[in-house]
């Protein structure tokens, strides 16, 4: 009786194949660019379900949406890269917001000193956050919470609860006059910034450590990184972002509103993690973070094409939360 020696396991047992990581090749690849194939796929589904999604009109009315969603984005991108966690940059938007319109159009002190002053007000209320985190050593997602609330709070206070209408011209322009036929001065901005902050994680030495603090802190520490300093600075320059963006929300509506921004902490962490960035730190990058943003503007526009009721937008942008988090925390066991 003849025995086969090139299955060892015996003549009972299969022989293992090759397509088990074919499969799981398949799989990591998928998920490596799961953010690009997920927005390629919902433009796909919106051009088939309504005829205007594609017109040249409707795109740039999607650029002018998500202009806001993506400065912000971009300063949580580096808050989870390091591993933290920022609810307070929705409330931080509308603060600062509220604090630009009452100076001038209250107290009348220049324009751009009220723009400067909106963009203080946030580094500000990021640095508070930082100290909380770094300082008081609460966790991040306790100190920023405590954020949001006050932040939010102090937005209803400045005009007891009033909105602040009527800006300059040339203010309300900046989101309305388009050159070369579709770049208008805040979806300018927002391209520049992010360009710099890809430039800034991916070639600085500085951008490159926060994926060593996202690893580990300690690890990172005992290399040599000011931990501390380089969190309070992330989540300074993530406030600062966020009244930036408060600046152009009032660009667009032309006033100023102490309810503006609610909700967009949650649209903001979702851009990033459907971008790929984990929620466990050392895990991101601007592009993703890009993906995101272009993800959640076209979802919300393309749900407002087809009549979508508001409510259950929010359901479904939802649903693609879980669907970003459940990836994340399956790549691991993928690879």
């Amino acid at each position: 009786m003849a025995i086969d020696l090139s299955n060892p396991a015996g003549p009972d047992k299969a022989r293992p194949t090759a397509a088990p990581q074919h499969r799981v090749h398949w799989a990591r690849t998928l998920v490596d660019h799961g953010p690009e194939l997920s927005l390629l796929v919902l433009c796909v589904a919106l051009s088939l379900a309504t005829d205007t999604f594609f017109s040249f009109r409707n795109l740039l009315n999607v650029l002018d949406q998500l202009t806001v969603l993506g400065i912000m984005a971009l300063g949580m991108t580096a808050v989870i890269v390091i591993g933290g966690i920022d609810l307070s940059v929705g409330s931080v938007l509308a603060l600062s917001m509220m604090v630009m319109g009452w100076l001038s159009n209250v107290v009348g002190i220049p324009m751009p000193l009220a723009i400067l002053a909106a963009l203080g007000m946030g580094a500000i209320c990021g640095l508070g956050s930082g100290l909380l985190i770094t300082h008081a050593r609460l966790p991040a997602f306790i100190a920023t919470l405590a954020t949001m609330s006050i932040c939010r709070g102090l937005a209803n206070m400045v005009t007891d609860g009033s909105q602040i209408v009527g800006y300059p011209d040339w203010f309300s322009a900046m989101s309305i006059n388009r050159y070369f036929g579709f770049l208008s001065i805040t979806v300018g901005l927002f391209i520049v910034l992010t360009i710099a902050a890809a430039i800034f994680m991916k070639y600085r030495a500085a951008g490159r450590s926060l994926y060593a603090i996202g690893g580990s802190a300690e690890v990172a520490r005992l290399a040599g990184i000011p931990v501390r300093k380089v969190t309070l600075a992330v989540y300074t320059v993530c406030g600062l972002l966020a009244g930036l963006a408060g600046a152009v929300m009032s660009t667009r509506l032309d006033s100023s509103q102490p309810s503006g921004g609610l909700g967009y902490e949650l649209d903001t962490i979702a851009a990033v993690v459907i971008g790929g960035a984990s929620l466990s730190g050392g895990v991101g990058t601007i592009w993703g973070t890009l993906m995101g943003v272009l993800t959640i503007g076209v979802l919300r526009n393309g749900l407002n094409l087809l009549g979508v009721s508001p409510f259950v937008q929010q359901v479904v942008i939802g649903g693609v939360i879980v669907l970003a988090v459940a990836v994340d925390s399956n790549k691991r066991r993928i690879g």
